[in-house]
């Protein structure tokens, strides 16, 4: 098929038909113990960033204080409730992707933003050092109009700081999404249980600009 030799996220008639039933029902997070399903404190906020491999992302979020808790699973695809070799088939449109409930109270939305962009290299489409396809490119998968904005806005600094240093255009999908697939219960917090795992995360070494201006009245 064309996007297995050249990675496209696939048109809607092309993508694999999944199932009506999830692949895994979540149960608690590996580090905190705390529900990955929820139910969430009333004060947090939820997003969805898309880095590559999820392994390593993850574990850069559950160590990110005020953090809430952290899943694995696919995002911004079409298969209803995906399973890992579907999506590595790269048949399904989604990419790997963590979720992350966080206390807006004690991070920052633009800290968090500056978080994802320098955890990974944001300018390479659909891969992620040696991992390509689909599955690895970037993305960030929105809940609400403000994070909307404060994440493009975050996105075009991001960008200035980029090209500062040489490097080309962000290629970072954001979009507003809901649907959100947990990635079977090995994959949870899998550099928990596998310390020596791998880890294929390398960011640009470019600091993110913070500072980003309140659009919550705008």
């Amino acid at each position: 098929m064309s996007w297995l030799r050249s990675p496209r996220v696939p048109a809607a008639e092309e993508t694999l038909p999944g199932r009506t039933k999830p692949v895994m029902a979540p149960g608690v997070h590996f580090v905190s113990g705390r529900p990955l399903g929820g139910p969430y404190p009333h004060q947090s906020a939820c997003i969805t960033f898309g880095l590559g491999c999820f392994w390593g992302a993850e574990r850069r979020f559950w160590e990110t204080p005020g953090v809430w808790v952290t899943a694995a699973g696919y995002s911004g695809g079409t298969t209803p409730n995906p399973t890992y070799e579907e999506v590595c088939s790269g048949r399904t449109g989604h990419t790997e992707v963590v979720r992350v409930v966080y206390l807006p109270d004690e991070l920052a939305f633009e800290d968090l933003m500056a978080v994802f962009w320098e955890t990974h290299d944001p300018t390479q489409g659909m891969r992620q050092g040696n991992d390509v396809g689909t599955q690895y490119r970037s993305a960030v998968y929105v809940q609400s109009d403000d994070q909307y904005a404060l994440a493009q806005q975050s996105r075009e600094q991001y960008q200035d700081a980029l090209a500062a240093r040489g490097y080309g255009t962000i290629t970072t999908e954001i979009a507003q999404r809901s649907d959100f697939y947990f990635a079977e219960d090995y994959h949870q917090q899998y550099l928990a249980k596998n310390p020596d795992g791998y880890c294929g995360l390398g960011g640009t070494g470019v600091t993110c600009p913070i500072g980003l201006p309140d659009v919550s009245s705008a």
